[in-house]
Order: structure tokens, then sequence, then C-alpha cells
């Protein structure tokens, strides 16, 4: 059934009563930003891109394979793999450019697919038994995680690659139309919609506050109501997706490694590596208890959390486009070099390579010893010590 919500926007919803459809612009449920999703439900394992939405890379503390990477299996889809996966109790979620978001056994046998209109490279997010990604089709979908049965869909003016962020019982994702929007997570109704905000990275959420990158700045909003805590003005931050710890905001566009204080988002300090301007894209880096790690040009940087002094460097094969994870003390990374690295987090030592054959891998995930990583070339690798 199709309902308006706006003029220029439109809310599918199947399956869920159409109640609250006639838009609370500003509107909060009280709950804040670090309550649990519609439900009280984060199932166990990865659900969200960056490991959680604050976009930090991963607790240190679990386990990974740090002895060598073995192909377990691997997955062909029909397109290439988008930004990163989702893994949740015993299935791997991921959207590929085929216009297919993927449910697959973590023994790599398919359970469901669902079909948008276009292709998928925004990261999945599972909560509550629900699976919440974009798609080039324009649309914002949540689909039942059991089956991939759709529950809502919310259309938008533009493409969606934006990885969800989902805290609170509210939805929160950009768009190429250049509006970030907040949903309700249970019926996809609109909450509230910041416009000119030229977004195609994904949003970090941390306490009550959503942070994102934007044109030339990055933007600090408040999540009951849309409106703007600050900017910091860059030379450009259109793409990049925020990591936020340690009351700092951390931040890669091309060749530039940014900090800036969570309160006001004035500079701490800023990295330059030896590439240029336009090159390496704007994933997040991946930040633990004092380091952040980072990709860019042909290297893997790690660098003193609160000054950005160089740790180290370890140099791959081609340009590193992806998010590092850090899991077990190690860093598991893919290039466009198509080889995932395992890197030791204290001085860079490499622990183990696995080379895909392919071209320009996602950012890994590591679940209970299991790394999951996905190619443009379509295929999702499965890898372990055993």
């Amino acid at each position: 059934m199709d309902s308006p919500v706006s003029r220029r926007r439109a809310l599918r919803i199947v399956g869920v009563g159409a109640a609250g459809l006639a838009g609370c612009v500003g509107s909060d449920d009280g709950t804040g930003a670090d309550s649990q999703p519609v439900g009280g439900t984060e199932a166990p394992g990865v659900s969200t891109f960056q490991y959680n939405p604050s976009r930090t890379g991963g607790p240190r503390n679990g386990s990974g394979p740090t002895d060598s990477g073995t192909e377990q299996w691997r997955f062909e889809a029909g397109g290439g793999i988008g930004r990163s996966l989702a893994v949740v109790d015993d299935t791997v979620y991921f959207g590929s450019s085929d216009g297919n978001l993927y449910a697959v056994a973590t023994d790599g046998t398919e359970r469901w697919s669902f079909e948008t209109g276009g292709g998928i490279g925004s990261s999945p997010a599972v909560f509550d038994d629900t699976v919440y990604f974009g798609s080039v089709d324009q649309h914002i979908y949540a689909v039942a995680a059991s089956d991939g049965t759709e529950q809502w869909a919310f259309e938008t003016d533009s493409f969606v690659q934006s990885s969800p962020a989902v805290v609170g019982g509210t939805v929160y994702s950009g768009s190429g139309d250049g509006s970030l929007y907040a949903l309700d997570a249970a019926d996809g109704s609109e909450q509230w919609t910041v416009g000119k905000l030229f977004v195609g990275g994904s949003p970090a959420v941390v306490d009550d506050t959503l942070y994102i990158g934007s044109g030339n700045t990055v933007n600090a909003i408040a999540i009951d109501d849309g409106t703007e805590r600050w900017t910091f003005e860059t030379q450009q931050a259109e793409g990049t997706t925020p990591a936020v710890a340690d009351d700092m905001v951390y931040l890669r566009r091309d060749q530039m490694v940014y900090a800036l204080a969570l309160r006001d988002g004035t500079e701490q300090w800023v990295f330059e590596t030896d590439g240029f301007w336009g090159a390496f894209g704007s994933a997040p880096p991946a930040v633990d208890d004092d380091t952040v790690y980072a990709g860019s040009d042909r290297s893997v940087y790690a660098l003193a959390l609160r000054d950005g002094t160089e740790r180290w460097s370890f140099e791959t094969g081609d340009t590193v486009v992806s998010s590092p994870a850090v899991i077990d003390d190690t860093v598991f990374v893919g290039g466009k070099d198509g080889v995932v690295y395992a890197l030791a987090a204290s001085d860079g030592t490499e622990r183990w390579r696995f080379e895909t054959g392919d071209s320009s891998l996602s950012s890994p995930v590591v679940v209970d010893g299991t790394l999951y990583v996905g190619s443009i070339d379509g295929t999702v690798y499965a890898l372990s010590d055993r």
C-alpha cells in the first residue's frame, strides 16, 4: 500500500499498521541514543557497519584468525558486494550491485535474497530481527531477518548508499538527494529530515548526537529533532563516515586523517599521508584504546590517539579504500589489490595474507574466529585459522 508522507516522498508499509504516518517532525520517544533499538534486542555478532553505531571498527577483545587465513567457503553473488557485511547469529547479510540483499548461512549456503530496483552499496544494519539498508532505487528498506519479507520501504528523491545507524528505535540514513532522514524503525514513518547535507557516507551516533560528513563540512546533529550542534569546515568531507571514541571524532578523507573535539568540533590534530587528494576514498578509521588505524594510498597507518603521531605503517599492493577491523590484537584490512592482510596491532608486523584474485575488497568483519569479506567482483569469502 502506498501512503503519501509528503509531496516528494512516500512510505510503503507491508505487514504493519499505518499509525504514525501523519509525520511527527521533531518528536522523540525519550529513550535516548544509548537505549536498545525497537524491541530491545540486538543480536550477538556484527549487526551494523564498523561494528557499532559509533563506527569504531570492532571490540579488540574478540577472537579472530590470527595464525592464518584459510578459506572455509566462498559465495558468488550476481554483482559487487557493498561497503561491508553484517553477521548476526548464524547468518551473513550483505547487499550487491545486482540489486539483491542476500542472507547466507555461516556455512556458505544461501537462505534467502530480497530484490530491489537498483544496486545496493549500503551496509545492512540488523536489529530486532529486522534488516535495514538502502538501495540505488532511492529507497530505505526494512525486511524480516528470518526470511526477507518486506516490512516497509521509505522513498527518498535519490540513491541511498549511506549505511543506516539504528539507535533508540530510530533509523538514521542519508540519501543522494542531500537529506539526512530519521525514520521510526518499527514502521518507517518520518521523524525529521535535514536537507542540504550532500550525504554519501554513513552517520555515527553516540549518546544524543549524530555525526556525519557532508560537502566541505563535518556536522554534529541532535538526534531528537535534527538541529545542528556544530560544524567543522574542511577541504572535502562528502562521503565521510566518522568514528567516535573517547570524546573525539575521527575521520579520513583521501590522504588526510582528522581528530576533532566531540564537544564543539575543534580540530585537535591532523595527519597527512603520502597520498594525494581525490584518490583514496573516505572509509572511517578503526579506533581502539590508544590508536587510530586508517588506510590510504598504498599503506595502513597506526596513529597515536591523542596527538596523531605515526606509530607504524604497513605497505600494501594497492590503494586501501576500506576500513580496518581491530580484533584480538590484530588489524584486518583489505585493499584494491584483492588481498586480505592480518597485521599485529602493536607494530604492524604481517601475520598472514590471503590473496583473493579479485579487485577491491569491502571492509572485513570478524566474528567468532572467522573473517568475512566481499569483493567488487561479487564474491564473499569466509576465512579462519582452521
